[in-house]
């Protein structure tokens, strides 16, 4: 999938460490989703580094991967 490459590697800039906007670019999520689900604690884990919040790539393709369904009938089978 090329073009999820070319999301993640315009995502990253050569940093593991993403901003909020890069890494909900990243999920193809709006910048406010994420920060939503940051003070939710619903989102992908993230750091403070000084006053900045930053998603650590691993991290965000850890919860992204926590999210796998194989159907939308059912919420409790994940495949």
């Amino acid at each position: 999938m090329q073009d999820d490459q070319t999301r993640a590697s315009d995502a990253k800039k050569g940093s593991p460490f993403l901003t909020t906007r890069q890494a909900a670019h990243y999920l193809g999520l709006s910048f406010r989703t994420l920060e939503k689900m940051r003070l939710t604690g619903h989102g992908p884990r993230f750091r403070k580094h000084g006053r900045y919040v930053r998603y650590h790539i691993a991290d965000v393709d850890a919860w992204s991967e926590g999210r796998r369904h194989s159907s939308t009938s059912n919420e409790g089978e994940r495949g």
